[in-house]
């Protein structure tokens, strides 16, 4: 059994026993946690899902070297990756395209969506280097005709053409298309892209758990006190104020 349905078969014990708000003791909480048995070959697993889904290629390496935990893909297909997140977290938009297409030329044919930000991007670029022409000339020979095929395309199109409008971008009520968390969000969704094209997971599965660890203790407050875990960057035990 993988570790994420063990987490998942004791979590739900613990919050079945409490089916009335109560008092657990420390002694019986931990307990109850050691008597979960979880293989150090599935811990570290989930750590080198961890490190190969974020492109932690040479902690992924090392990582491989100290513990004996081969990953389910190629290293060197990370660096690849790596470069085309990197290229359009730079705004180097057309770099990343080519990346990509190096990488799999199916990834862009089969998503249409991808592209379109990919172009999208592209044309947040040039308004942001206040290349106006050629921003408008982009917008109608490679943005515009998808447009027309898809009426969500056409409403982010005509949203980000509307920056051209405003002679200070940055204070524009449009300006979040210029933040860095812009760039981010189309790295995010290529990197998920090229992981899937490559038949792993586009998100790493640690925090997954994390957010479940955090659901399940806010539905167990309602029902018992407890030692919970409110640092989760060490994981320790805290007792219930009295």
């Amino acid at each position: 059994m993988s570790l994420f349905w063990i987490v998942i078969r004791q979590l739900a014990e613990i919050q079945a026993m409490a089916t009335s708000k109560k008092v657990i003791t420390r002694i019986d909480w931990e307990k109850k946690l050691n008597d979960v048995k979880v293989r150090k070959e599935d811990t570290n697993q989930l750590v080198m899902n961890f490190l190969v889904t974020e492109g932690y290629v040479d902690a992924a390496e090392k990582f491989r070297a100290e513990s004996g935990t081969e990953p389910d893909i190629d290293l060197a297909t990370i660096t690849d990756r790596m470069a085309v997140k990197k290229a359009v977290q730079c705004g180097n938009v057309e770099d990343a395209i080519e990346k990509v297409n190096d990488l799999n030329p199916e990834i862009l044919d089969t998503n249409p969506q991808l592209f379109f930000h990919l172009q999208q991007q592209r044309l947040i670029e040039l308004i942001r280097n206040g290349k106006v022409e050629e921003a408008l000339e982009f917008a109608q020979e490679e943005l515009a005709p998808r447009g027309e095929e898809n009426q969500s395309f056409l409403e982010e199109l005509e949203r980000t053409v509307s920056l051209l409008a405003f002679e200070d971008v940055t204070k524009c009520p449009l300006g979040d298309l210029l933040d860095i968390s812009q760039r981010l969000k189309t790295a995010s969704e290529v990197n998920a892209a090229i992981l899937t094209s490559q038949s792993h997971e586009k998100d790493p599965k640690l925090p997954s758990l994390l957010k479940m660890l955090i659901w399940v203790q806010n539905q167990l407050d309602e029902k018992a006190t407890y030692p919970r875990i409110n640092d989760f960057s060490t994981a320790a035990l805290e007792d219930p104020a009295v």
